[in-house]
């Protein structure tokens, strides 16, 4: 082809490669006030992740959010935050599973892997720009969230889609919408509680599994999440056996409408109270730990348990940069490369 457009006197076009681009949440460049204020206003101000009047939701959140909670936010990073690599853990493992899924392609000359964050740095415009620079005709998305929740997956899918309405030569274009049920997903997690129960003195009265929150009015319009989390654990109990009650919770609650629920903090309390002492938690629906696991979970989510009568608490690290996460990975994209 290059030959022909060097016969008509036209530029060299890149051409013929497929860019995989993996996405997560995102986080903020620092600890700094003013990047977690960056980042939220970003954030909160998602018409998938708030849904209510937006005139309203504007003024509550210029006015009174976004004066606030950046310094409790900057405080929970501050207690997360990787100092050696001076950043979240959230872009260092995404960073990490797209490095370790460019080794697994490595040999496949058309194929391009790279990641991108929904909200912060590096944005998924920046990523599509850069794959398509390269000469990507075809991009395959795959949004780190196992299980579907317009709050997340959609979200990434608009802007993939509001990024492709921008462009004159459009890539074809394939989502990996969820893998809640997915065989190596569920091996993963199961080993990984496996593993973690090896390193600990002690054995669990009950495993935790938490997933992140939705507003109760997102389940009652439609969205299939609660669905989906529900599905995960049923399997992962099938999976790992009844060797110890594996039940579920919901965290993250935002505001003052109804959420989910059993809500995690409310469960800790009640299964120490009911004299189950010994805990051991796992937050299935995070693909890389993060404020939500390592802050809200491991650090106040313990504190939580032992003040209502809790003995020991562990965490299970999400699935992260592990062996058997990548592969599930590479096992989803060779699913689309079609």
């Amino acid at each position: 082809m290059n030959e022909l457009l060097e016969k008509i006197n036209h530029p060299p076009v890149k051409y013929g490669k497929t860019g995989v681009l993996v996405v997560n949440l995102g986080t903020p460049d620092s600890t700094s006030w003013w990047d977690v204020r960056r980042y939220l206003k970003e954030f909160l101000s998602d018409k998938r992740v708030i849904e209510t009047n937006p005139f309203l939701w504007w003024v509550i959140l210029n006015f009174i959010i976004l004066n606030v909670r950046p310094h409790k936010s900057a405080r929970a990073y501050k207690k997360i935050w990787m100092e050696g690599t001076n950043e979240s853990p959230l872009r260092f493992y995404t960073k990490s599973q797209a490095e370790k899924l460019v080794a697994k392609f490595g040999q496949q000359k058309n194929i391009i892997v790279d990641y991108a964050m929904r909200y912060g740095n590096p944005s998924i415009k920046s990523k599509l720009d850069n794959l398509q620079k390269q000469g990507c005709e075809k991009l395959i998305i795959l949004p780190l969230y196992p299980q579907y929740a317009a709050a997340t997956t959609a979200t990434v899918c608009d802007e993939v889609y509001r990024n492709l309405m921008k462009m004159r030569w459009q890539p074809s274009l394939q989502i990996i919408p969820h893998y809640e049920s997915e065989p190596l997903y569920i091996e993963a997690l199961s080993n990984s509680i496996s593993e973690h129960l090896k390193k600990i003195s002690w054995v669990p009265d009950v495993i935790l599994s938490s997933f992140h929150g939705i507003p109760k009015k997102y389940f009652d319009k439609g969205d299939p999440y609660q669905c989906y989390c529900h599905k995960t654990n049923r399997l992962l109990k099938e999976k790992f056996g009844n060797k110890i009650p594996i039940e579920i919770s919901f965290q993250s609650r935002f505001g003052p409408a109804e959420w989910l629920q059993p809500y995690t903090d409310k469960t800790l309390e009640r299964l120490a109270k009911e004299g189950k002492t010994n805990i051991l938690m796992i937050c299935p629906g995070f693909s890389a730990d993060c404020v939500e696991t390592l802050e809200e979970i491991e650090m106040e989510g313990q504190a939580t348990f032992k003040e209502s009568g809790g003995k020991n608490f562990s965490m299970v690290p999400c699935l992260n940069d592990s062996e058997d996460h990548i592969n599930l990975l590479e096992y989803l994209i060779k699913k689309h490369l079609v």
